[in-house]
């Protein structure tokens, strides 16, 4: 049996040569859940955020629940709709907003329970809820804690790359997010627990 010769380009062990090119790994994403819950409209928005802090729109809208017969129902709407939409897009984590005072206590009541059927709903799938006030939320997305919420849908359009007007409880809803996201990589920075830290 003759030599190899030094020009014979064979490979042994079924070693290919013309192996195509391995992808470039993405990095990884996390998919974030913001809610912004309402006794007449709870505004729902999903964005997902890479590990280079790179935010993609993934859905965002309204539970009209003011139709429903009785304010149990409402509750039970809220929890159901959003039972789907978390059993549908499979978010990761979720930030919701902290209740504010209301304009009356009947009012701040009724948000106060909308807030709870939405915390149940998201804790029912597994999910850790986290909270953040409205000027944590403003702060976030606008760059100061008085902005309006015409600041809000303007900016949350800008970050997300969407085109046309924004509905204000899914733009709420996009904003709460949004917000998760970037305090979840502050704290991963400073490597603290977001229970140690607060915004004021």
């Amino acid at each position: 049996m003759g030599s190899r010769g030094a020009g014979d380009q064979g490979t042994g062990d079924g070693e290919r040569q013309d192996r195509a090119p391995l992808p470039v790994p993405r990095p990884a994403s996390t998919r974030i859940l913001g809610i912004d819950p309402g006794s007449q409209r709870t505004g729902v928005g999903i964005i997902d955020v890479d590990a280079a802090g790179k935010l993609t729109h993934v859905f965002h809208g309204a539970l009209a629940v003011a139709g429903e017969a009785t304010f149990p129902l409402r509750l039970k709407r809220i929890f159901d709709g959003l039972v789907a939409i978390i059993s549908e897009h499979q978010p990761a984590e979720c930030g919701i907003e902290r209740v504010f005072m209301a304009r009356n206590p009947d009012s701040a009541l009724k948000l106060g329970q909308a807030r709870g059927a939405a915390i149940c709903a998201a804790a029912a799938r597994g999910l850790a809820v986290h909270e953040y006030a409205p000027t944590e939320i403003k702060q976030a997305v606008v760059g100061s804690g008085r902005g309006d919420k015409t600041q809000v849908q303007h900016m949350v359009g800008v970050l997300l790359g969407l085109k046309g007007p924004l509905q204000p409880d899914a733009a709420d809803a996009l904003a709460i997010a949004v917000t998760h996201a970037h305090t979840r990589a502050s704290l991963a920075r400073v490597g603290i627990p977001r229970t140690a830290w607060r915004r004021r």
